[in-house]
């Protein structure tokens, strides 16, 4: 089952960072860099964040996390994780099973589309979010070099 992740906790906070740090570090190695932004966040910039973070735990560990913030009438999709303990358990298909009925379904503001940004190289993601419905609608580089894209899902039809 899914959970909400009380971030502002610090003991929650250093779980997701653990999470967040574990399953970064495969990222980079799939993309090949050893300067990947997200390995320079903190536990602390997790606990004061005004995302909502949600779970699934595996015994007492979390397996994953997905990370979302709702701005109008979008809903982006900041981080979604899997501790390399879980890859290949079908962990990121229940978040995007939880983010694409539960949560769009009871959000105070119902998001007309949803965003995600990976790297153009990060193939298992793409891949997932391909098939939950998502399309590619921008591609670019950002400073510091790893190309990017971005994938989109309309949730008005």
């Amino acid at each position: 089952m899914v959970n909400k992740l009380n971030n502002a906790n610090a003991l929650v906070a250093e779980q997701i960072h653990t999470t967040f740090q574990r399953s970064y570090k495969i990222e980079a190695e799939l993309i090949g860099t050893l300067n990947f932004p997200p390995l320079l966040r903190t536990a602390n910039n997790i606990k004061n964040s005004i995302s909502h973070f949600y779970g699934l735990y595996v015994g007492d560990s979390i397996a994953g996390v997905i990370e979302l913030e709702v701005k109008n009438s979008q809903l982006e999709i900041n981080s979604l994780v899997v501790d390399p303990d879980h890859f290949r358990k079908g962990i990121a298909n229940r978040l995007m099973h939880f983010v694409l009925n539960d949560f769009s379904s009871t959000a105070p503001i119902k998001p007309s589309t949803i965003v995600v940004e990976t790297a153009v190289v990060n193939e298992p993601a793409i891949q997932l979010y391909k098939k939950h419905g998502f399309v590619e609608f921008k591609r670019w580089t950002p400073e510091h070099g790893i190309e990017k894209l971005a994938l989109i899902k309309s949730m008005t039809a």
